[in-house]
């Protein structure tokens, strides 16, 4: 590391002061798998307890220090030391390089440097060799840093921790902490999509050895440029210096930097990590800046390469136009609720209210109409409700209450109820009124089940992602909480909008069919539907509890039907021995609950579990085999590793529980017409389940502006150009097409 001359010879004393007092410091002890030295405690965690030969683990160096201290990034500044890892490990175990987290500029009085407060856990990938024997394998070494408050002490530990050799891999307690902090670590920019090119050029020519630099990034956000260390020239930290410097440009969307070069020529490329975001919710992405040797802007970097081609943008549709603005971004959202309607997830509620409007067509019109505006409260209330969570930062992505297993048996319990009451077994009533909340009956007394109905429409809604709504959602989610209330209210008016309308609009009420007994057998062929809901939800209940889980779940629901059945065949319907029936209804209930709820699945304490980032893929064989797609699994190492094979790439990213992905998928992807183009192209197939918990989707699922999965992209087999963003909704056609484009 290169500092200024003052500056390294105030360095040298301060270290020679440090090692005298480091030297009567008492001897460091190693208790289990950490160790304490000086300000800072150090150990050595692992993602797993158990591998099989040939995986890659994560090993992770934990750094706590004290408050006030601090330890240093790769690139420490105008000052300071890297921390430093040197591995004692047996053949057949092999390191790679340590991943850094994104680092905070430390700035003291005169100098700023690039570290890290309280803690970090510095990554390390450990590959195992396919012929490692089974067994206990120790994994030591010995880390060095150089901890900073007032003054700097140098300081070393050895750190060591045990992986077993087995048959298969086991997570370890600490795997949700790496994964936490790899997804600190800086991407490579080439596995993100901006739109818009990075422009770095020098403002001016200069005779001295001090330069300044431009980078221009014309995306929102823009904090900084950390850079890499380089002996032939030094970029400073500080930008104000640089742009009291500059006479020319004066935007946020430009960096200014001083360049002071040591020695050769100015460089012509520069690395480093731009941060991008806000201060408190960072990203850093790892690239490599093409630098123009001229006084204007010339060199351009295309976000998601490293060489200086700029990448055109598409041209915009109508569509995309309007999301540019807040009313645009509103007539979408509208849009996106209406069409919500027509979603599979949606519909079985909607036939419940027009069946209503038919039962009430007879009565006083003012009766249907209060019954829509209580339907639309019903949908706002519930919408208003996810954009507060949405606020909160409880809800990052449209759909996200599929992943916790207690929503699921719930939303299962109560689909199944709705499904009985709509073939007669029972009724439920409300206290106050015979209010059947399933299709809600007509005057006061269905306002209760009007206003149900409204929320359970908005519930089962977020199971499916509307073609419009995605890009309107994706939209305000990154904005200011009164934005995100406004768009959600438009989602909500979208939604309630075609009940609306057929309550108020009497010619369209008068197009609807007369009452009569049809009505009866309608309302019972409604409850199939039901029952099909209420089936798929059931499957989803395997993702959390297993197999064992959807007949546990399953017997449940057949002990609480057979209550259902006694509660309504011989209490509201009987006369006779209702005490009787009572009991064994309640005995049901609570055999059902108690055996297979809370002893079998334990379910309102499911276990924690979120899918993790996927290890590059060293090989990836054909798209297809045996007449199906062969997937790999998502991540960002895996998608850069993919890349430099120079194949096209697809990625769906889906969900279980997410409807419109599973149309996507049996109706254009999984079809003979794309396999067959996808064996022609020799793409790469990738999933990202999103399922269960995963930040990194979500993180991607974000950077894409998309509220929720489904989101396919499609990657070009030449590595320079960004990925193809395709609609939430596909058709051959669409899919065909993209392909098509990224075999060019």
């Amino acid at each position: 590391m290169i500092v200024r001359p003052t500056i390294a010879l105030l360095l040298n004393v301060i270290c020679a002061a440090c090692l005298t007092r480091a030297s009567a410091q008492p001897s460091l002890s190693l208790r289990d798998d950490a160790a304490t030295a000086h300000h800072t405690q150090v150990k050595l965690i692992l993602s797993a307890t158990t591998a099989k030969p040939g995986d890659t683990i994560w090993a992770g160096v934990d750094l706590k220090m004290e408050p006030g201290w601090h330890t240093y990034w790769k690139n420490p500044g105008e000052a300071g030391e890297a921390t430093q890892i040197k591995w004692q490990l047996l053949p057949g175990v092999t390191a790679g390089q340590i991943q850094w987290p994104l680092p905070e500029k430390i700035p003291p009085a005169e100098i700023t440097t690039y570290g890290y407060e309280n803690e970090v856990v510095l990554l390390v990938p450990l590959t195992l060799a396919s012929n490692l024997p089974a067994g206990p394998l120790d994994l030591k070494a010995k880390v060095s840093w150089l901890e900073c408050k007032e003054s700097c002490i140098p300081a070393s530990a050895p750190i060591q921790a045990t992986l077993n050799v087995g048959v298969e891999e086991r997570k370890s307690t600490n795997d949700a902490l790496i994964q936490s902090w790899k997804s600190k670590v800086p991407q490579d920019i080439s596995t993100i999509f901006y739109s818009t090119p990075v422009t770095s050029w020098w403002e001016k020519s200069t005779e001295t050895n001090t330069r300044l630099l431009m980078i221009e990034v014309k995306a929102p956000g823009l904090i900084d440029f950390f850079p890499t260390t380089n002996d032939a020239y030094e970029i400073e930290p500080e930008k104000e210096k640089a742009l009291e410097a500059s006479s020319s440009i004066k935007s946020e969307s430009v960096l200014h930097k001083l360049v002071k070069k040591y020695q050769g020529d100015w460089p012509k490329e520069i690395s480093g990590v731009l941060v991008i975001g806000t201060r408190d919710a960072r990203k850093g992405f790892a690239i490599k800046l093409a630098v123009a040797d001229r006084a204007t802007p010339a060199a351009t970097t295309a976000i998601g390469t490293a060489d200086s081609t700029k990448v055109a943008p598409p041209e915009k549709s109508f569509l995309t136009k309007l999301s540019g603005t807040l009313i645009g971004n509103m007539l979408l959202a509208l849009l996106g609720g209406i069409i919500l309607n027509l979603m599979p997830c949606v519909l079985p509620i909607l036939s419940l209210k027009a069946l209503s409007l038919v039962k009430m067509s007879g009565k006083d019109a003012a009766i249907a109409k209060n019954h829509s505006l209580i339907y639309t409260l019903g949908v706002l209330v519930s919408f208003w409700l996810v954009a507060g969570l949405v606020i909160a930062g409880r809800l990052a992505s449209w759909g996200e209450q599929f992943q916790d297993a207690r929503f699921i048996i719930v939303i299962t319990t109560l689909m199944t109820l709705i499904a009985l009451n709509l073939f007669g077994v029972f009724e439920f009533v409300l206290p106050g009124g015979a209010t059947n909340v399933a299709h809600g009956l007509a005057s006061r007394e269905g306002a209760s089940g009007s206003f149900f109905n409204g929320v359970l429409a908005v519930v089962l809604g977020a199971s499916c992602v509307a073609p419009v709504m995605a890009g309107a959602v994706g939209w305000a989610i990154t904005k200011s909480p009164g934005v995100i209330v406004i768009i959600f209210t438009m989602l909500g008016l979208g939604l309630a909008l075609p009940y609306v309308l057929l309550a108020y609009i009497p010619a369209l009420r008068a197009c609807m069919p007369k009452p009569g007994a049809w009505m009866e057998k309608f309302k019972i062929a409604l409850g199939f539907p039901m029952l099909g809901m209420a089936t798929w939800t059931l499957s989803l209940v395997g993702d959390h509890f297993g197999s064992d889980g959807i007949l546990w779940m399953g017997l449940f629901l057949v002990l609480l039907a057979g209550a259902c059945w006694i509660y309504g065949e011989f209490i509201q319907r009987g006369s006779k021995r209702k005490m009787l029936a009572a009991v064994c209804a309640l005995a049901c209930v609570g055999y059902g609950y108690g055996f297979s709820l809370e002893h079998k699945l334990n379910w309102r304490h499911p276990a924690e579990t979120s899918t993790s980032p996927t290890n590059a893929q060293l090989q990836f064989d054909s798209p297809v085999k045996d007449g199906k797609i062969v997937w790999y699994p998502w991540g960002t190492e895996a998608v850069a590793a993919a890349r430099k094979t120079g194949r096209p790439i697809f990625v769906d990213f889906t969900a279980h529980w997410c409807l419109t992905c599973q149309v996507n998928k049996a109706s254009s992807i999984e079809i003979d017409s794309v396999m067959k183009k996808l064996t022609e192209i020799n793409a790469i197939m990738m999933i990202g389940d999103y399922t269960k918990k995963n930040p990194a989707i979500r993180d991607e699922l974000a950077r894409f502006g998309v509220p929720g999965v489904p989101l396919v992209l499609v990657y070009s087999k030449d590595a320079t150009k960004p990925p193809q963003a395709l609609p939430a909704v596909l058709t051959p056609s669409i899919v065909l097409d993209a392909l098509e484009r990224a075999a060019k």
